[in-house]
């Protein structure tokens, strides 16, 4: 019997519905020293997060991630993302961005004059998976700190 005609198909709705989220990004006005992230929201198998990466501080390193793969998409400023012996994958500003499949190598730094306002929408195979990130060079930047908001809201 196909998945939309299971006898439990309005218990998976009820379900899926109270997943359901609701977000709202402004940047923060608290002090981002090098990095800062805006928690959006999470599904099963997606989340998504701004990431405020100042000039000069916020760069990271070579790695990837098993468990997903990445949208990103530039809100405000400027940001260069590069592969392994840092090759430029690509220069980009506001409305522009890369995909980064899972277990393609990448890093990125900040290239403009100000903050960078990064959309960042991962997605996992597998419900509940983490990213997997694995490291290939040296951190730049201590990927436990910076500034962490929730900029989930509460649905009406």
């Amino acid at each position: 019997m196909p998945e939309d005609q299971q006898p439990d198909l309005e218990a998976r709705h009820r379900q899926a519905e109270t997943l359901i989220s609701t977000f709202a990004y402004k940047k923060p006005e608290e002090a981002v020293s090098s990095k800062g992230f805006i928690k959006l929201g999470r599904g099963e198998h997606i989340r998504g997060t701004v990431q405020i990466v100042k000039k000069n501080g916020g760069e990271n390193n070579l790695h990837y991630h098993t468990h997903a793969e990445t949208f990103w998409w530039v809100i405000r400023g400027r940001v260069r993302f590069y592969g392994p012996e840092d090759v430029v994958l690509g220069e980009f500003g506001p409305g522009e961005g890369i995909v980064t499949p899972r277990y393609s190598r990448y890093w990125f730094e900040n290239c403009g004059d100000g903050d960078l306002e990064l959309l960042q929408i991962a997605a996992s195979p597998e419900l509940g998976l983490k990213s997997g990130r694995t490291d290939v060079a040296p951190q730049r930047y201590d990927v436990g700190t910076g500034l962490h908001v929730d900029g989930t809201t509460k649905r009406a």
